[in-house]
């Protein structure tokens, strides 16, 4: 008895065009959406309030977050202004916050202290470039695939990085600069430790405290500007002596600055390209989690291949008018949630208060103390850690607690960028292991029936037969055949006592076939034909016997060496001589 086969072709039609529309639609702006959908005065209200107390938070932590990357103030104040308007006019959340933040302080640093601020400017436009790539190669979907334990890794190692980097100012130390090695960092902070002042330590004390409190009992208003203009007040009416943002830069702008581009190299673009990879990989990576953080909150959902290209577009713009890389921010975007917001124009009113802001009140946020601004980034630094997630992976599986550990060192104390690549390449080994461990290819247990209507209770991975040859010899893949495991095929051969007259391997269970266990099948083949065993596939799916038919299968092992189904098998058959 043959099988027979019919391979059918299911073309999904469409009407002319409406491929290429939906090809279209993937990338229409959130905002754009919104305003289709019908967009009323009482969303109008919600957003407008959403997005003017959204405004106010940002200002202090954009100042922060500028001056924690070692480039001065404003720069952060320009990213939050072009970057977040771009962000939310271009985005695919209806409700994402875009600015600097803190995952991007260790980077820039990093990048400003061996390239200053025009390699930076070169990187994050390569940066901007990728992403917008990267959301049209529909690639959004793929970051979902980056290990946990590695995202949590590398984020609290930032956020150790962030701590240590903020203890001068918090302390007053007496060190004119700080080196961007973590360990090298360590070693200067310890030898001018001595050299602490109790005004800025006070101070940042007493923002730090008012931080805590505020987030605990008034989550609502904007802890980070109440906490600056306390110490601000203190610091004036007292006449504390410390360093504030004038008289460490100077004078804020009151404007935005003339859009202009960055002098590019070609030994620039090759020196800075690693460094690139990184700001395109992590704001992609960033924004993407603060999007599905606000899906989570909100029940809608985002459009990720679209949120990409409107980051990529944003970091250009922020480069273009002075800026630093941006990407979504996670409590700036939850904040705007819970006040309220509807859609991007919240995002859009942001931007536009931050820039009122900027015009009206640049000179008195001069006089916000340094102190107190490394307060408030030591408060952030906590709250990314996500210590109580680092411990519970510490705490679980030994192979993803290892990956987190390395990723976490490698963070802290060589570079993000190599954190990233080995703890995804170590994660991917260790699911590998996982994978090749739970793929067996087992005797398929027999048992011979010796009466008809005797009936007993057996597993049901035990295959019923009548009168199996003692010559026939039957196995079955469990699980992913890929290439880590494709040499079991031999290994079963080698574990048979004699030599059988008819090999049969079930493929029912084999979840996955790749094209090395592809190959390995055909090998096997030709392996049994040297020692005279004929050689039948059995039990499988109509899409296995389809991929079969695709991967040259079928002729390579003979159609009447194919079934289906295992009873189809004519175990008894003279047919068997070559």
């Amino acid at each position: 008895m043959l099988p027979a086969f019919c391979w059918k072709e299911y073309v999904n039609v469409r009407p002319h065009g409406t491929h290429m529309a939906l090809k279209f639609n993937d990338f229409l702006p959130k905002s754009i959406i919104c305003l289709k959908e019908g967009y009323s005065w009482n969303y109008f209200f919600h957003d407008l309030f959403a997005g003017m107390s959204v405004g106010v938070i940002a200002l202090p932590l954009a100042l922060a977050f500028a001056i924690g990357s070692g480039v001065s103030p404003e720069r952060g104040l320009f990213t939050a202004i072009v970057a977040g308007f771009l962000i939310s006019l271009l985005g695919g959340s209806r409700v994402q916050i875009g600015g600097p933040t803190g995952a991007f302080v260790v980077i820039v640093y990093s990048v400003i202290q061996k390239h200053g601020y025009d390699g930076l400017a070169v990187a994050t436009l390569l940066a901007g470039v990728m992403m917008i790539i990267m959301g049209f190669a529909r690639f959004g979907v793929l970051l979902k695939f980056i290990p946990y334990p590695v995202t949590v890794g590398f984020t609290t190692g930032i956020a150790a990085v962030i701590f240590v980097s903020q203890l001068k100012d918090f302390f007053g130390l007496q060190i004119e600069t700080i080196p961007s090695k973590f360990l090298e960092k360590c070693s200067i902070l310890c030898q001018f430790a001595h050299t602490w002042e109790s005004g800025s330590l006070l101070v940042g004390i007493l923002t730090l405290i008012m931080l805590i409190l505020l987030r605990s009992f008034l989550p609502k208003l904007p802890g980070a500007l109440i906490a600056l203009s306390f110490a601000t007040v203190i610091t004036q009416f007292f006449k504390l002596p410390l360093p504030t943002i004038e008289s460490n830069f100077g004078e804020i702008p009151r404007l935005l600055p003339t859009p202009s581009v960055p002098s590019i190299s070609y030994d620039l673009v090759k020196t800075i390209f690693p460094e690139a990879i990184t700001i395109a990989f992590l704001g992609a990576i960033e924004s993407l989690l603060s999007a599905v953080v606000a899906d989570g909150m909100t029940g809608h959902k985002h459009r990720s291949n679209c949120e990409l290209v409107a980051q990529g577009f944003a970091n250009i713009g922020s480069i273009f008018f002075g800026g630093i890389p941006a990407t979504g921010a996670i409590a700036r975007t939850t904040a705007n949630i819970r006040l309220g917001a509807k859609t991007p124009i919240a995002g859009i009113v942001h931007a536009l208060t931050l820039l009122l802001l900027m015009v009206f009140i640049a000179p008195l946020a001069g006089k916000i103390p340094l102190a107190a601004l490394s307060a408030i980034l030591i408060f952030v630094a906590w709250n990314m850690s996500e210590l109580p997630h680092f411990l519970e992976i510490l705490k679980g599986e030994k192979g993803d607690a290892i990956v987190l550990l390395l990723t976490f060192l490698l963070t802290v104390v060589i570079d993000l960028t190599v954190a990233i690549q080995i703890g995804v390449i170590l994660s991917a080994f260790i699911f590998l292991k996982k994978m090749s461990d739970r793929t067996t290819i087992d005797t398929c247990k027999i048992l011979i029936k010796e009466n008809e209507h005797e009936r007993e209770d057996v597993n049901e991975d035990l295959l019923f037969r009548n009168k199996i040859p003692s010559d026939v010899t039957i196995f079955q893949i469990q699980g992913p055949f890929f290439y880590c495991v494709a040499d079991l095929l031999d290994e079963a051969l080698i574990r048979l006592d004699r030599i059988p007259r008819l090999f049969i391997l079930l493929l029912k269970n084999a979840t996955l076939i790749d094209a090395t266990g592809i190959r390995a099948i055909k090998q096997f083949k030709k392996k049994c034909e040297r020692k005279g065993i004929r050689f039948i596939l059995a039990e499988m799916t109509d899409e296995q016997l389809k991929f079969l038919g695709r991967a040259n299968i079928i002729e390579t092992v003979g159609k009447e060496n194919i079934f289906k189904e295992l009873n189809d098998v004519p175990f008894n058959s003279t047919l068997y001589n070559f």
